[in-house]
């Protein structure tokens, strides 16, 4: 088989999609569903690939949203990652719509190789990785057993194929104090509020002793209900990264810390739960080349980087700790306009972002073309996960 033959074959494939594919993105961005709540999200994209001959099962591993399809069957399998779900608020704003399209598109494209070299090609649809890690909790249930290499092209400000990201944890906290009148006999009061502001304070000083690559965020959920009753509940929510999962482990007990001296200073009870963790992101450098090679021969200047620590967190990490993984950073705005902002929600809906999204989506099936067509490429890409595990 010609190799450069098929690779043409893959990028026309794509092209040919263009309509379907820009229909399917603008469905997706003008209806914004968040974690775990991606339901037509979900149904548009199986319905695409069930119709273009995938096999595909939806609600695997308990995840009312998450499917797999597949096409082919043997080794290797090469896996393209979908995630669909939006940001409260700001909808499209973290380019979603763009990863479920370029995922889609990769694994249609890539049958061609598949009927042509053997091996299978999955797409799986990954919910609630905003919020909740669906990956997470999909790499767990052993979701991507079987498969030899994922991908996710992830929209960006900039553009790099190699990076590694933190690991985080996502914190739920509740105190419990006792109602009173605020003005007419404060004394019976215990404020929920207060012990949440003490920890606030004191997390705050805690920034001033940690890392410079740890993060500590968090918001306010619930603070009471009139200025005139002493808070009987407040609760909040706390993101907590570190670079790996044992310098995590020791920022979560002194993040506890702050909650439990709040709560001993003021009598109210806390009450909190850890939620799924998002492993630090690994990339494979020898499957970060290969992506690198295919988009550079399409005219796009994507620079391969350096596999440097960057400061915010994905479930793909999860992935990568079980298998070799790579999720490029492809650039769709302009230099200052950053994702999780309004400015990128409308960036993700223009023709240049799904063009450039769409490249990056014929540089995955061209580098699943060299992995199902060359057991030694495969091995190099497998030895060094291996290797570095």
């Amino acid at each position: 088989m010609d190799i450069a033959k098929l690779k043409a074959a893959v990028i026309a494939d794509v092209d040919a999609r263009y309509p379907q594919l820009a229909a399917l993105s603008k469905r997706l961005h003008d209806h914004p569903e968040v974690a775990f709540e991606e339901r037509r999200s979900s149904a548009w994209l199986v319905d695409f690939l069930v119709k273009n001959g995938f096999d595909v099962e939806s609600g695997i591993c308990n995840l009312e949203t998450a499917f797999r399809g597949s096409y082919g069957d043997g080794r290797p399998a090469v896996a393209f990652l979908a995630e669909y779900d939006a940001l409260p608020g700001l909808g499209h704003a973290c380019g979603h719509n763009l990863i479920a399209v370029s995922a889609v598109a990769a694994g249609l494209a890539s049958r061609k190789a598949v009927d042509s070299l053997g091996g299978r090609v999955c797409v799986f649809g990954t919910p609630g990785e905003e919020l909740y890690g669906g990956k997470a909790v999909m790499a767990a249930a052993g979701a991507f057993d079987g498969v030899d290499a994922a991908m996710l092209a992830h929209p960006g400000g900039g553009n790099r194929v190699l990076m590694s990201t933190l690991a985080c944890e996502n914190l739920n906290v509740e105190f419990e104090g006792v109602a009173a009148h605020a003005a007419a006999a404060p004394e019976l009061g215990i404020s929920a509020l207060e012990s949440m502001i003490l920890s606030f304070n004191a997390i705050n000083s805690l920034r001033q002793h940690i890392r410079a690559s740890e993060r500590i965020n968090g918001v306010i959920t619930d603070g009471g209900e009139a200025a005139n009753i002493v808070p009987a509940r407040a609760a909040a929510n706390f993101i907590v990264r570190a670079e790996n999962g044992v310098l995590l482990d020791a920022l979560k007990k002194r993040v506890i810390d702050c909650f439990a001296g709040a709560a001993r200073a003021t009598g109210a009870k806390l009450k909190y739960s850890w939620g799924e963790r998002y492993e630090a992101m690994v990339s494979n450098v020898a499957l970060a080349k290969l992506f690198h090679e295919n988009m550079r021969s399409l005219g796009r200047p994507v620079s391969l980087g350096e596999n440097t620590v960057l400061n915010f967190s994905t479930d793909v990490g999860n992935v990568s700790q079980l298998l070799p993984a790579i999720q490029p950073m492809i650039a769709i705005a302009p230099d200052g306009v950053t994702i999780h902002t309004p400015p990128f929600a409308k960036a993700a809906a223009t023709e240049s972002a799904l063009r450039t999204m769409l490249d990056a989506a014929k540089a995955m099936a061209m580098t699943a073309i060299d992995l199902l067509s060359s057991p030694e490429t495969m091995e190099k890409v497998r030895g060094e996960f291996l290797k570095n595990k």
